[in-house]
């Protein structure tokens, strides 16, 4: 976990880059959750991820709150990529679209876009596939707030 200092001493972009190339550590939601950083660019992040029988809810599907963890996590991250140093960023709200249930197993590929960031907001969305079927199953919208540290 990275010091208050040094975390404000990096742009969102190096913040992200640093995670998916490992000097970084991956937050611990990720390891509770089965997903890693796939991709970064600037606005634009992905994760790839395969839910498994822990992440299912009684009637033997993934769970609601793996989609909506998966997809905020995807459009926060697409929105950090656009915060300047000094400056980090907390989801104000979500929502997330379920299309579809995905069977513990399925390998899915999240892909959050920034649509807009500012000096105080930032707004995202993501859509969730399968990916050896490349099937929809949901989408999300965000609106972040960006906080100027320094």
């Amino acid at each position: 976990m990275l010091d208050r200092d040094s975390l404000l001493s990096l742009s969102g972009l190096e913040f992200m880059q640093g995670i998916l190339n490992g000097t970084l550590p991956a937050p611990p939601i990720s390891r509770v959750l089965n997903y890693d950083l796939h991709s970064v660019e600037e606005g634009r992040v992905s994760f790839r991820c395969t839910p498994g029988f822990d992440h299912s809810n009684p009637m033997g599907t993934v769970h609601g709150g793996w989609y909506g963890t998966l997809a905020d996590s995807c459009m926060a991250c697409a929105v950090m990529t656009l915060v300047p140093k000094g400056s980090t960023y907390t989801t104000l709200e979500f929502k997330t679209n379920i299309i579809r249930p995905i069977k513990p197993g399925t390998e899915i590929e999240a892909v959050g876009t920034s649509q807009h960031s500012g000096r105080s907001t930032g707004v995202a969305v993501s859509e969730l596939r399968g990916v050896e079927d490349g099937k929809p199953y949901a989408t999300g919208s965000t609106t972040c707030i960006v906080m100027k540290m320094r």
